[in-house]
């Protein structure tokens, strides 16, 4: 398998349409209430007139959350408060409804969709339109070993843009994207802090279940010895991802730059889903323009993705736990930001 040439998506990816931002950003001054009065509501209606191609703005009435699955061969270091059985309990939940993303996913009306790339479990213990993507069963422990050969790297890579595009198709305008993983909060430091050029102890977060002391310094550990295999890939974003990554994080990357190519936009979750936009934006300088950061988690690595993206958090509520819980809970701020542009009357 090859032929997958990223420098390709440089050229396919255009930014969001300045001039349908020019004349949202006009009719915003013939409608009430006055210019600045819906403070970052104003912005993301434009921002989703220029995404959409369109003034007024469309409505969004067809979100789609997607949660990439994967287990992590780093977990068993002991870096994750995740569950001993790995990321097929959060899956099986999600499924089942229980999980946090899938009660808000339920609740605000919105279809939810697993995708698993590298769970460790046996495939028939899930659906079939869950695993049919599937490219290995659990990734490499990234501080010793490569997380995916290079054919898996590039399967998984092309599996996230055929998730993309599957979406765009299906008429999906909009996408909460999340993850459903243990260990992924590691390998999402490694790649943060090697396309930042920072230290491990820098993007070392407590994870999305929270750890301890003694947890957080050998996560701390296992990111320091992952960053020295990085380094010497960082000039090619698929060895990267297959060196210190893994298949969820290779098709998030994948199905974000994909997603920009079909001009769909994304609203992030936490650090997994920051990490797969950074490795994106290095892909595409343009990509980051078609991505919001839903909220702000308090973790150290996707704050540092954040802002070398200069992406700025719709909440700031210090959700950690995934499973696109804090993009979800920004949805509705995006949705509200549409209905108003859309929907508030010219003066005469």
């Amino acid at each position: 398998m090859s032929g997958l040439n990223l420098d390709d998506f440089a050229t396919l990816i255009e930014r969001p349409d300045s001039g349908v931002r020019r004349d949202a950003e006009e009719r915003r001054e013939r409608i009430g209430p006055r210019p600045g009065a819906l403070g970052r509501l104003d912005e993301l209606g434009e921002w989703l007139a220029a995404a959409q191609g369109a003034v007024p703005v469309k409505p969004v009435t067809r979100p789609k959350a997607v949660l990439f699955a994967g287990d992590h061969g780093v977990a068993e270091l002991g870096v994750s408060g995740g569950p001993a059985e790995g990321a097929r309990t959060l899956v099986r939940a999600a499924l089942d409804g229980l999980g946090t993303g899938a009660i808000l996913a339920r609740r605000a009306g919105v279809e939810l969709r697993v995708v698993d790339m590298s769970l460790d479990c046996d495939p028939a213990d899930l659906p079939g339109d869950v695993t049919r993507h599937r490219v290995r069963r659990g990734s490499g422990r990234i501080d010793v070993e490569d997380a995916l050969t290079a054919e898996e790297a590039e399967r998984a890579f092309r599996a996230g843009m055929a998730v993309a595009d599957e979406e765009a198709d299906s008429g999906t305008d909009l996408v909460v994207l999340g993850d459903l993983s243990v260990g992924g909060t590691t390998a999402a430091g490694v790649l943060i802090a090697a396309l930042c050029g920072t230290d491990a102890s820098v993007v070392t977060g407590r994870g999305g279940f929270g750890i301890d002391d003694l947890a957080w310094m050998r996560k701390c550990a296992a990111i320091r010895d992952a960053l020295r295999r990085a380094r010497p890939v960082l000039g090619d974003q698929l060895q990267l991802l297959a060196a210190v990554g893994g298949a969820d994080l290779a098709a998030m990357t994948g199905f974000l730059l994909q997603s920009a190519v079909r001009r769909t936009p994304v609203i992030l979750d936490g650090v997994v889903c920051a990490a797969a936009a950074l490795v994106g934006q290095r892909v595409a300088f343009r990509a980051p323009d078609w991505w919001l950061a839903g909220q702000a988690a308090g973790d150290p690595a996707q704050a540092k993705a954040l802002d070398r993206m200069a992406l700025n958090p719709l909440l700031d509520h210090g959700v950690t736990v995934g499973e696109g819980t804090g993009a979800l809970l920004a949805l509705p701020l995006v949705q509200a930001a549409a209905a108003l542009a859309a929907e508030l009357p010219e003066h005469a």
